[in-house]
């Protein structure tokens, strides 16, 4: 009877040994500085996470988690709540305006918002840009963002000139 009791304890560690392995994976994530780092890593540290550690240079965040209780996906999904981009998972716009100046960067192409152009005037020179996913006015060629925008509002902004 003690063998058996004996027996089934090891099974049992080893069962829940194996359902704790935990799995570790990279992927980019935006960002530009101390700042950056910290809000990512935070981020990241959700349930099912042992270790999230994000590095500036490479932009490359090193996750070790458990895959019983979360995934990479979740994890950026989270990331990007908080507005950094992630090579999956477009960051939240309303969260990265929110962001500290020396954390915005240059965002991916095509993720600006026809909406976020028209607020911030990012491509065009009045108000009106992209309105109906067409631009009033001229585009500013030197403005950052501009390639961005006008790939997702279509023609507009092309080559600093209208598309009406």
């Amino acid at each position: 009877m003690k063998r058996l009791f004996i027996t089934l304890a090891v099974i049992a560690i080893s069962f829940s040994s194996f359902a704790q392995e935990s799995a570790t994976t990279t992927f980019k994530v935006w960002g530009n500085c101390g700042m950056c780092k910290q809000t990512i890593e935070k981020a990241a540290k959700t349930e099912g996470v042992s270790a999230a550690t994000w590095n500036v240079e490479t932009k490359m965040l090193e996750l070790t988690y458990q895959p019983g209780k979360t995934t990479p996906e979740k994890v950026q999904q989270k990331i990007a709540a908080t507005g950094y981009d992630t090579e999956k998972v477009t960051g939240d716009n309303k969260a990265y305006d929110k962001l500290h100046g020396c954390c915005k960067y240059e965002r991916k192409a095509g993720e600006v918002s026809k909406e976020k152009c028209c607020e911030t005037n990012e491509c065009c020179k009045d108000a009106t840009c992209c309105k109906e996913g067409k631009c009033s006015g001229k585009c500013d060629k030197g403005e950052k963002g501009a390639e961005a925008c006008c790939a997702t509002a279509g023609s507009c902004c092309k080559k600093g000139t209208s598309a009406n």
